[in-house]
């Protein structure tokens, strides 16, 4: 099918100018929240006290105004376009559940606690490790959308992947974190997880589902112009979040400022290997360029919001575990108009190798 002949609201524009920035204002965000922590340190502990069952009712808000609006462009129906590219789900499938989160493990032993260790604070350096963790274990679920625009992807298996994926997500996620995190000698108290994942995964899910279904009886106008309405209030929320947690974050990264800089390195390192390997395992079974391209890029990038929702419900606005999770955020875009640039410039050696 043409991308032409597909609804419109599945096949998203490219990125606007405020999403291509994201890293500038993730940066002002960073300046701003540091400088109102260090001025006004009073009503940010009073946010920061406002919590029910672990669970900071401002930032649980912000976090549903984040990931709502995203999830809205799913469409669960797609499922049954899976067995159409059954090759390239495989390769999605394996490389976001069972290389990506292990991996990232692996990495944050090696670089947090082995090799930046002498310079990283010691009483955060398995909270760094948990918030790596957490950011590996929640595929990327709006953005790939973008990022499969900006490389021809094939907006069916785009769609489809996103689906099976975030399904996958509401009963893998706990299990798979809290298992990385064992073998991490990190202890989480189960109770916390699940509820994490009930917040902010199942509900949002539910909620956006049924506001679909409802907008979509409206006609697809209403639909496209209620996404165009809303979209603006993800970014806004992770902005204030951002703020939030940089006003809490502010005396460690004052202190140490280059933190951000090693945490960011095993998150490099991640991007480049799972989406190198997807593509290439892609290649290997003979799948189009454009069924490689998002199956690439959905291993590559990751669903931060959620994993800056969870860090913070189990470690606290505080934790390095937070902090590791924003990390992701800093460096999200550029890496992956990076990775984007790669896969289409790769494109004739791609097919040259497809049989």
């Amino acid at each position: 099918m043409s991308t032409s002949a597909l609804p419109r609201h599945e096949a998203p524009a490219p990125m606007s100018v405020f999403e291509r920035y994201l890293t500038v204002w993730v940066f002002l965000c960073i300046v701003v929240g540091i400088a109102l922590g260090q001025w006004l340190p009073g009503p940010f502990q009073a946010i920061g006290r406002m919590e029910v069952a672990r669970v900071n009712l401002p930032v649980g808000l912000l976090i549903w105004v984040m990931i709502i609006p995203m999830l809205l462009k799913v469409d669960f129906g797609a499922l049954h376009q899976v067995r159409q590219h059954w090759r390239g789900i495989g390769v999605t499938l394996f490389v976001n559940w069972a290389v990506k989160p292990f991996s990232m493990a692996l990495l944050g032993w090696i670089f947090i606690r082995q090799v930046f260790a002498p310079w990283l604070p010691a009483e955060q350096l398995d909270s760094y490790v948990a918030g790596l963790i957490l950011l590996a274990a929640a595929p990327c679920t709006a953005m790939v959308f973008v990022w499969s625009r900006l490389t021809g992807g094939h907006p069916l298996f785009t769609l489809s992947q996103v689906a099976l994926n975030d399904a996958i997500m509401v009963f893998a996620f706990a299990p798979l974190v809290a298992l990385l995190l064992g073998l991490s000698a990190i202890t989480v108290p189960w109770d916390t997880l699940i509820t994490s994942v009930v917040l902010y995964i199942v509900i949002p899910v539910v909620i956006a589902q049924v506001w679909r279904q409802v907008l979509l009886r409206q006609g697809q106008a209403a639909f496209d112009a209620a996404l165009a309405k809303i979209g603006p209030w993800s970014i806004t929320a992770l902005l204030a979040t951002l703020v939030l947690l940089f006003a809490f974050q502010g005396q460690a990264i004052i202190a140490q400022p280059l933190v951000i800089v090693m945490l960011a390195v095993p998150i490099l390192i991640q991007v480049f290997f799972n989406s190198g390997l997807a593509y290439w395992l892609n290649r290997r079974l003979g799948e189009s360029h454009s069924v490689a391209c998002p199956s690439a890029l959905i291993g590559a990038s990751n669903f931060f919001e959620l994993a800056v929702a969870a860090a913070i419900s189990l470690f606290g606005f505080e934790s390095g575990a937070a902090l590791a999770t924003v990390v992701g955020v800093l460096i999200e875009v550029p890496v992956m108009l990076l990775v984007v640039r790669v896969v289409n410039q790769s494109k004739g050696w791609y097919e040259r190798g497809v049989s």
